[in-house]
């Protein structure tokens, strides 16, 4: 596995760099530069400093032309391997009058420069073709994406960088002002600090870029399918979205990252609209919320979120209503908490919300102008829009850190069938049963393990989270319920995995769950079923499991 994240985290040698006789004086003049560039943005000031420092230009084929056309003085590369650019300009600077200018160290490489007549080159300028971006088209094709991956580009930026003690290396076009200022300011030099972060940058950028082409060629392998999807090494390109203030704790420091290409309608993706900065517990809260809620599409759902577990979490006829009956299940753990809605947010909505609780992040598909003026009220809450997500992309893997490696798997994104689930009971639930017991199971996939989700007229009622055993769980559920005073008898009960014993079935009987829905698959499945006959308790078998660690 390669784990590629960007940009690269403080290093202890740069400090070690600071802190040692490095000083500018000791620095090489620069003198000669090759620029060589896909994103052409900000070049042209920062090659008019380059100019009036007296630095001569390198280039190749569209960068040479624009500078030209900006009357800026550049030699073409061919002029300098004495080759000329071929294959439709696959190899222009794969040359040792390139590689050798750039990797030469003048004191034990002189006499190489100077019997291959070779002249060193003191400053590299080199951004990629765009790989990601081309491939992000959903029209793009194999043949294009592939004839897109720099081949050059890469090889350079490697070269400078391990020599980092005398070439300057740009590959961010965010740089071109701070190397353009100390170069003005330090007569024609940078110093070895400055050096050694542009070459981690750059190390840093080539290994992203390689990670995102074996990603999407790895994506592109046929059969075996397992094999195309977790093969020998597995690379992730991860970019840093924005520090955080700490992470689950204060002592703990934190950032969030995200994929290249992250899919639509995520929390990685989403759009902060007003509130706070985001927190840790803050992202990964409203991540689990906007991913149950994204489940429930049948009418307006509210979703409420609070240590990664829903607490609440309801239909109804309209959003308002959705979101009273998910906060009337647990409105002490609602409080603090995130709110996902699966629909736009209106201003009734908005003001009842703000005026019934505290809340820490509001994530919604869109947002009424009339809501958002309601919101801006209250202008520490953190309100995410996300997008329509009808049409949401599915996740394709999970992960799990672990110490010393990652859990990687198919995400868990299978749902629930009517016309598998069989009826194991003397008693057919009924109509009003089935569509609630569907509900319950919904729900419970987002529950930590072990989970039981009490429900009734598609709204929860009860949860139970990660305990140890199935039965604490359901005497949970069944005690929130009462502290609720919600009307348990007639509910239904949705259990992630199947009971290894009788008694949960025994509690939730006596709490007066009519209907159960579980994975079955049990060795005492026939005692659990003789439990649930005793009880005149319909009870249908789903043969899925939902674990959620």
């Amino acid at each position: 596995m390669v784990l590629v994240a960007a940009p690269c985290a403080k290093s202890s040698n740069t400090t070690n760099l600071t802190k040692g006789n490095h000083t500018m004086d000791t620095s090489p003049t620069i003198r000669r530069a090759l620029i060589s560039v896909s994103d052409k943005s900000g070049l042209i000031p920062f090659c008019e400093q380059l100019r009036d420092l007296n630095i001569e230009i390198l280039s190749t084929g569209g960068t040479a032309q624009l500078l030209r056309d900006h009357n800026l003085p550049t030699i073409d590369v061919s002029e300098v391997t004495g080759f000329p650019e071929i294959m439709g300009g696959r190899v222009k600077t794969l040359h040792p009058n390139v590689h050798g200018a750039l990797l030469a160290r003048l004191e034990q490489d002189q006499g190489a420069l100077t019997s291959h007549n070779i002249t060193p080159i003191d400053l590299l300028v080199v951004n990629l073709y765009p790989f990601s971006a081309t491939i992000a088209n959903d029209q793009c094709s194999l043949e294009t994406a592939i004839e897109n991956i720099d081949i050059g580009g890469p090889a350079m930026l490697r070269a400078g960088s391990k020599n980092y003690q005398r070439v300057t290396v740009i590959s961010d076009v965010d740089d071109y002002a701070a190397v353009a200022k100390e170069l003005h300011d330090n007569s024609g030099k940078t110093s070895e600090v400055t050096r050694f972060k542009l070459a981690q940058k750059a190390f840093s950028h080539t290994a992203q870029y390689d990670a995102v082409i074996a990603d999407y060629l790895c994506q592109k392998t046929t059969p075996p399918a397992t094999e195309a999807q977790f093969p020998a090494t597995y690379s992730i390109t991860l970019h840093k979205k924005q520090d955080l203030r700490y992470g689950e704790n204060p002592h703990q420091g934190a950032a969030f990252y995200t994929e290249s290409t992250p899919p639509k309608h995520c929390i990685a993706s989403a759009k902060q609209i007003q509130g706070k900065a985001l927190s840790y517990n803050n992202i990964a809260d409203a991540d689990a919320a906007l991913e149950c809620v994204k489940a429930l599409d049948q009418m307006p759902a509210c979703v409420i979120v609070k240590h990664a577990n829903p607490c609440g979490a309801a239909y109804a006829d309209n959003q308002l209503q959705s979101y009273q009956r998910a906060f009337a299940t647990d409105p002490t753990s609602a409080f603090g908490g995130i709110i996902a809605f699966n629909r736009r947010v209106s201003a009734d909505t908005a003001q009842h919300v703000i005026d019934n609780q505290f809340i820490e992040v509001l994530i919604a598909p869109d947002y009424s102008p009339e809501a958002l003026s309601i919101l801006a009220t209250k202008p520490n809450i953190r309100v995410l829009a996300c997008g329509d997500f009808q049409q949401a992309e599915t996740t394709t893997l999970d992960y799990k850190r672990v110490a010393g490696g990652l859990l990687i798997q198919e995400a868990d994104a299978i749902g629930l069938d009517p016309a598998t689930m069989r009826v194991v009971s003397s008693r057919q639930p009924s109509a009003q049963e089935l569509i609630d017991l569907e509900f319950a199971w919904c729900i419970a996939k987002y529950v930590k393990s072990n989970a039981i989700v009490f429900a009734k007229k598609q709204a929860s009622i009860g949860i139970g989270a990660g305990q140890m055993s199935r039965v604490d769980s359901t005497k949970i559920a069944s005690r929130k319920a009462a502290e609720a005073n919600f009307e348990v008898n007639g509910s239904v009960m949705a259990s992630d995995a199947f009971f290894p014993f009788r008694d949960a079935i025994d509690a939730a009987a006596q709490a007066g769950v009519t209907a159960i829905i579980q994975p079955g698959g049990s060795i005492r499945d026939e005692e659990i079923i003789a439990a649930a006959d005793a009880a005149g308790i319909a009870m249908v078998f789903t043969g899925i499991r939902h674990f959620r660690h």
